[in-house]
């Protein structure tokens, strides 16, 4: 009996701590006081089935869309999201096109570069054959091996002249460089397109910009070469021009607001204005006259060798008939065969008409890059333009510079204009 009340009362002491642990660990602390701004109002049932609303909407959108990976596109808060899927839609179209075109500008490049190396060494052979047939003939004697030698020599000859002349006008080598510099400016055009497309706010002006761009780079690389073929012997140098004729206005795609800086207006400033037209300047005195310079030197230089190489082969081809009449006739053609193959050899081997599309492509380059300097600093309105601080960085890395040397060149340049004396640097660092 005094057991069960032993073992009772233990029960009913482990009961009363177990219920004081329970409510112990059901102790709730206090909310802070921050929590106290919170209204005390319920929401309306019209918060809700808005809220409702636009989440039924947009998850289906996100679903049908599932191919671009992009569902921040079409976020609630966008204001037209069936716009945004139609431009990005159009978007894809176009970089599907562009590297279409990248494709088979390499394709076309390479085989060019092909041509070029194919059509020199056989050039350069049949020119050497026909002119160890017209040194053979000289000291074969007379009889029906002299003239068996003479019209071999003289049908060499006149072939490699006519397939000099037809590799002369359409320079494989430059050729080859224009598809190269078509590849990479497509490769960039791509790459702009893919950028705009993560960052995912493009407009119906960057489309059409784009679509502008694309149609400017087919005119100014060509892939046919009848009818549409870039002139290679024009009568002065001429830069490249693949920038489109009118551009709208970008502001939605590379444009943004400085809060912090409140001297800034969408990043400009007289300071930054100031330094981007001493830039300019260095380039217009530098760099762009010296490859206008170097880019006649090499016209020129192209324009003699593409008439030597011909008119050596045309004269030994009619020397070669003389063979045999006379010591002088005997060496004209000898001579005229090897001085030909040297030419050849030097203006196709060493790619001549290569080194010139270079210039003229480095020469497009700088004059697009005034351009774009003239479009922002022409702009009033500070808000249409390109953002000053994303200028400033694309202008320095594009001219190989840091923005540190970028600036030092700008003071260079206002120094040397309150000097009256010249800079004594090219505003590029890569060409």
């Amino acid at each position: 009996m005094a057991s069960l009340q032993v073992f009772s009362s233990l029960i009913s002491s482990s009961s009363s701590s177990s219920s004081e642990r329970i409510k112990s660990s059901f102790n709730v602390p206090k909310l802070p006081k921050v929590l106290s701004i919170v209204p005390k109002t319920r929401p309306s049932r019209k918060l809700f089935e808005e809220l409702n609303g636009q989440l039924t909407h947009t998850i289906p959108i996100i679903i049908q869309e599932n191919d671009y990976h992009s569902p921040k596109y079409y976020s609630p808060s966008s204001k037209s999201p069936k716009t945004k899927t139609k431009t990005i839609t159009q978007l894809y179209a176009i970089l599907e096109s562009v590297s279409d075109r990248i494709e088979m500008h390499q394709n076309i490049g390479e085989q060019r570069d092909n041509w070029n190396t194919l059509l020199l060494n056989s050039i350069n052979m049949i020119t050497l054959t026909a002119t160890a047939m017209a040194g053979i003939s000289a000291i074969s004697g007379s009889g029906a091996p002299l003239l068996a030698l003479k019209l071999s020599s003289a049908l060499l000859f006149s072939a490699s002249t006519g397939m000099l002349i037809i590799m002369n006008k359409i320079q494989p080598s430059q050729l080859a460089e224009e598809q190269r510099n078509a590849t990479r400016l497509f490769k960039q055009l791509k790459s702009q397109i893919e950028t705009t497309i993560a960052i995912g706010n493009p407009t119906e002006e960057y489309i059409k910009d784009t679509i502008q761009e694309v149609l400017a780079l087919d005119r100014a690389y060509p892939l046919p070469l009848l009818g549409v073929m870039i002139e290679k012997f024009p009568q002065k140098y001429e830069p490249a021009n693949w920038r489109p004729t009118k551009k709208s206005s970008r502001r939605s795609n590379n444009s943004f607001h400085s809060e912090n800086n409140e001297t800034k207006k969408n990043g400009w400033n007289e300071g930054l204005e100031s330094e981007v037209k001493d830039v300019l300047e260095v380039m217009k005195r530098k760099d762009m006259e010296d490859y206008e310079r170097l880019g006649n030197l090499v016209l020129k230089i192209n324009k003699t060798l593409a008439i030597a190489g011909p008119l050596l082969t045309g004269i030994a081809a009619v020397g070669s008939t003389f063979v045999g009449q006379g010591s002088l006739a005997s060496i004209v053609p000898v001579m005229a065969g090897a001085l030909a193959t040297a030419v050849n050899s030097f203006e196709h081997g060493g790619q001549v008409g290569m080194v010139s599309e270079m210039y003229r492509a480095c020469g497009g380059f700088f004059q697009m890059m005034e351009s774009s300097i003239q479009e922002n600093i022409l702009e009033e309105d500070e808000e249409q333009r390109e953002n000053g601080d994303l200028f400033e960085i694309k202008l320095a890395l594009k001219l190989g510079r840091s923005l540190s040397q970028l600036r030092d060149l700008a003071r260079k340049s206002a120094y040397s204009r309150v000097e009256g004396t010249t800079v004594d640097e090219f505003a590029s660092k890569l060409f």
